[in-house]
């Protein structure tokens, strides 16, 4: 059976647009609210990246900075995380959704025990920031074994004889981050450079799904459509404590983001 990532890609490039896949906290602002923006997310989102808060982040803007503490402080754990993706499934099975932290959290909480609980709760897909490739050779297959897609990380400095390697380890998708920064930073090249530097991981294996990341905002994803895929994350978090700084219902708000974002790549 197809992995559902691999099946959102396929009905997006059905419609001639790249699939937007979205980045939100597990537990921001709470357990509750945040499975209630994964719902209204869900609408329009293609893939769902659900971020796990982390108190000492390496590749985290302050917007995602913000909601992990946010999240930390109202207490959530990892096996909150797993019920909310969990409870996220009963209402939307088909829906992919990606885990994304990091390897400490796995490492304390056992690799078996890990990939079985995501198995369970309907994770199809793993980010682990910082577990590069060719360390993460190992885990990558047993993320295999479980029909669970190990997404590798790419990016502009990466060396065309690295890229080669990464690419045919990879599963069927990997995350070209935009440009070297931190999640939600000012795009520092043009939509052009990022979508040059794109193609050239692309023809490296045509088949293969990859999404560009980092950077991403209303203004420029329109400029990224010719990508298989678009990751949002900082603006949506940026959004969440807008809203809960204007006292507004983060739930609507976001929903209504994420249909916006949706039209610039139709």
């Amino acid at each position: 059976m197809l992995n559902p990532i691999s099946t959102a890609f396929k009905k997006a490039k059905q419609e001639n647009r790249p699939a937007l896949l979205t980045y939100t906290v597990a537990g921001d602002s709470t357990k509750k609210q945040s499975l209630e923006i994964l719902k209204s997310i869900a609408k329009n989102a293609d893939i769902l990246e659900v971020g796990v808060p982390h108190n000492t982040p390496v590749a985290d803007g302050s917007q995602i900075q913000t909601s992990a503490y946010r999240a930390i402080k109202n207490g959530i754990k990892t096996k909150s995380i797993f019920q909310i993706v969990k409870e996220f499934k009963k209402f939307n099975k088909d829906k992919p959704v990606i885990l994304m932290g990091y390897y400490n959290m796995i490492f304390q909480y056992g690799e078996k025990k890990f990939l079985n609980k995501c198995e369970t709760s309907g994770v199809n897909g793993l980010i682990v920031v910082d577990l590069p490739w060719p360390e993460n050779k190992d885990f990558a297959k047993k993320c295999k074994k479980k029909s669970i897609f190990f997404i590798q990380l790419l990016s502009p400095t990466t060396t065309n004889k690295r890229l080669n390697k990464i690419i045919k380890n990879s599963h069927q998708m990997s995350y070209f981050i935009s440009m070297l920064s931190t999640t939600g930073g000012k795009l520092k090249v043009t939509p052009k450079e990022i979508l040059k530097n794109y193609q050239k991981i692309k023809r490296i294996n045509p088949k293969k799904d990859i999404v560009i990341g980092f950077g991403i905002t209303e203004k420029t994803i329109g400029k990224l459509k010719s990508a298989d895929g678009v990751v949002v994350g900082s603006a949506i978090c940026k959004e969440i404590t807008r809203s809960l700084k204007s006292r507004q219902n983060p739930v609507t708000n976001v929903g209504k983001l994420i249909a916006k974002l949706k039209n610039k790549i139709k």
